[in-house]
């Protein structure tokens, strides 16, 4: 029998901001549960892993070397316009592509 992705876990100085971030992002919510030392996020709708946030005590310093795409839900500009209200940042943009980062550096593509 396969095994299945249970959750995404991020390593974050901040779990409560990050993950509203993502909650934001992803159209849901940061668990009721949820404390400064972990969070969570479950997916909106059916499908899809858990995103888990703990709390390290070290910065993110290197480039991720697993990382989202996200696809625009309408237009490129009005989605990544949407994510930088959220506290993200643009690392780099193409013609169908934004590369960027939530509020700790965690790169991420947004494509059209």
């Amino acid at each position: 029998m396969p095994s299945f992705v249970k959750s995404v876990t991020f390593d974050c100085r901040d779990p409560l901001t990050v993950a509203a971030f993502w909650a934001g992002a992803l159209g849901s919510d940061v668990d009721e549960d949820s404390t400064p030392d972990r969070a969570w996020v479950e997916p909106a709708g059916w499908g899809g892993p858990s995103l888990w946030f703990q709390r390290v005590p070290e910065p993110k310093i290197a480039k991720n070397r697993q990382h989202f795409d996200l696809r625009a839900s309408g237009d490129l500009d009005d989605d990544s316009d949407r994510l930088l209200r959220l506290e993200a940042t643009v690392v780099a943009r193409r013609d169908d592509l934004v590369v960027m980062a939530d509020p700790e550096g965690n790169e991420f593509c947004l494509e059209t």
